[in-house]
């Protein structure tokens, strides 16, 4: 027999708690246990939810494979289990693709409560072509898989998406311009929904650049423009555009103009050529 409880995928906010949903909230607040990545993560936003006395199952990179068989055990018994992780989509470069395929595996009802997600809006804030991507997650931190990984992003048409901690950007940067060479378009995303988020557009020698300036903090999300993607825009193209349309100076960065142009400077603060931030 099927087990009669449900595994529900709970999205969860990536910085700012108001996109915790009105369906995320109640779902968290009815179940009978909340699997998370965090404990003490997850009673913050259950505080701030105004939900209190739920049971939590700590569930997590380290301990995902041996919870399965706790978990399965609690659908059987007519419990409804959440699984939440500490940002993002459970499943997204996070605990929860074991959980999910125990549990359809065994029959039991798997549902999801979509929500945040810094991939998709990574993404949609890049100003990068959304119709057909890929998905990377965190790159091999060294070795031939790492190689490998970078050598198929170097050659993939579609926009890439990856996640890189702080402390690893300069790195990956340098390892993408390697690749993919200096003039391969990226977006480079960090605190994103938080008060001070930016996205960083332009072209990956001025990425390295100004990683190299300043120590980069907070979890980034970089998205890489697909090979044989748009071109930088010369500064012709963009007096071009600038006659065309004269009332509308915004522009994607990767088309400001180079040093000593007449053509006005970007909106929203740009960087030397290569890049602009927009928060």
């Amino acid at each position: 027999m099927a087990p009669t409880g449900s595994l529900i995928l709970v999205s969860t906010p990536i910085g700012n708690l108001g996109d915790l949903s009105p369906r995320a909230t109640d779902t968290l607040a009815r179940v009978g246990v909340i699997a998370c990545e965090d404990t003490r993560h997850t009673r913050k936003l259950l505080t701030h939810a105004g939900i209190s006395g739920k049971r939590l199952l700590a569930v997590h990179e380290h301990n995902e494979a041996g919870q399965v068989a706790h978990v399965l055990g609690l659908l059987d018994r007519g419990v409804d289990v959440a699984v939440v992780t500490d940002a993002g989509t459970p499943g997204i470069s996070d605990p929860g693709t074991r959980l999910v395929v125990a549990a359809a595996g065994a029959g039991a009802r798997v549902e999801v409560v979509p929500g945040p997600s810094a991939l998709v809006a990574a993404l949609v804030l890049s100003g990068l072509p959304t119709a057909r991507f890929c998905f990377e997650g965190f790159l091999p931190r060294k070795g031939r898989e790492r190689a490998e990984r970078l050598g198929a992003i170097a050659a993939e048409r579609r926009t890439t998406v990856l996640y890189e901690a702080p402390h690893r950007l300069e790195a990956t940067l340098g390892d993408l311009l390697a690749a993919c060479g200096p003039l391969r378009l990226v977006a480079v995303a960090r605190e994103l929904t938080k008060l001070h988020e930016e996205v960083w557009r332009g072209t990956l020698d001025g990425a390295l650049a100004r990683a190299r300036e300043s120590a980069p903090r907070g979890e980034h999300v970089l998205v890489v423009a697909g090979a044989g993607g748009p071109e930088p825009a010369s500064d012709e193209q963009v007096e071009a555009a600038v006659a065309a349309k004269p009332s509308r100076w915004w522009r994607p960065s990767w088309v400001c103009p180079s040093a000593g142009s007449t053509t006005p400077p970007c909106a929203s603060g740009s960087d030397p050529p290569g890049g602009a931030i927009y928060g």
